[in-house]
């Protein structure tokens, strides 16, 4: 009874707390009402109060629902999985698994910058807001080579486009130092405009999918903010490591 009651009480003061004249929409959990703010410099209306969600999170949330990105043949490995997401990403695809560097229960692990997987294993790698933590070079380079032919990548960074260059420094490694610099402490660049020519270096042809005003509004989402989608070309091969040589890899987690 007492849980019952507890359950129901959230439910009336999350309505209470979080709506009002201006409701944002959850495309994820349908969730109608205020978000809370989040953030260093906090935003306000980023974080469902339902799911967690963040404004990222629902832009690729939009991108998989309108762009063909999944479909249910792929297996589809998944960086620093966010919980509001897993779902309908493994929903969409043939199988799914999720990994980190430090995994969590029902993630393996696996480093970006050397992804211990044969080349040529994977369909799609969803690193959201994973490239500004790490060298993006070596992650780049991997994550073309365990990808098939026509295979897709489906990122997210930190990016002022009013800036040319990437801003990145190797010397700045003092947390208080990054978090200044790079808005995060375990941020290692802030990227700019020569992002899309970062990934299309590495053998990928480039799409960008963002979502206009009135859905920015409506669902409380970054305005300008892209969903990137590298296409990995036929030019660019699949990599010369020995399958036998890595570790045994199944997509099978649903």
């Amino acid at each position: 009874m007492t849980s019952l009651f507890n359950r129901i009480a959230s439910f009336v003061s999350r309505r209470i707390l979080y709506s009002g004249p201006y409701s944002i929409e959850c495309p994820i959990c349908h969730f109608v009402g205020r978000f809370k703010p989040f953030g260093l410099v906090p935003r306000s209306n980023a974080v469902c109060p339902k799911c967690g969600s963040l404004e990222r999170h629902r832009l690729l949330c939009l991108a998989l629902h309108e762009r063909p990105l999944l479909s249910e043949a792929d297996r589809v490995l998944h960086f620093a999985p966010e919980p509001c997401l897993s779902g309908i990403i493994r929903d969409k695809s043939a199988s799914y698994q999720s990994a980190d560097c430090k995994p969590q229960p029902g993630s393996i692990p696996l480093n970006i910058e050397n992804i211990a997987l044969p080349s040529s294993s994977v369909n799609v790698v969803i690193a959201n807001h994973v490239l500004e933590h790490v060298d993006d070079e070596a992650a780049l380079e991997e994550i073309k080579r365990i990808l098939t032919p026509g295979g897709r990548l489906i990122a997210m960074v930190p990016i002022v486009e009013a800036w040319e260059h990437t801003y990145e420094d190797p010397q700045i490694t003092q947390k208080p130092d990054r978090e200044r610099h790079f808005a995060q402490s375990d941020h290692v660049r802030f990227y700019g405009r020569d992002f899309r020519e970062r990934i299309c270096s590495h053998g990928f042809d480039l799409e960008e999918f963002q979502a206009d005003g009135p859905r920015s509004a409506q669902y409380g989402l970054n305005r300008g903010e892209c969903v990137f989608i590298a296409c990995k070309t036929e030019r660019s091969g699949s990599g010369e490591r020995d399958p036998q040589s890595m570790a045994h890899f199944a997509l099978t987690a649903r």
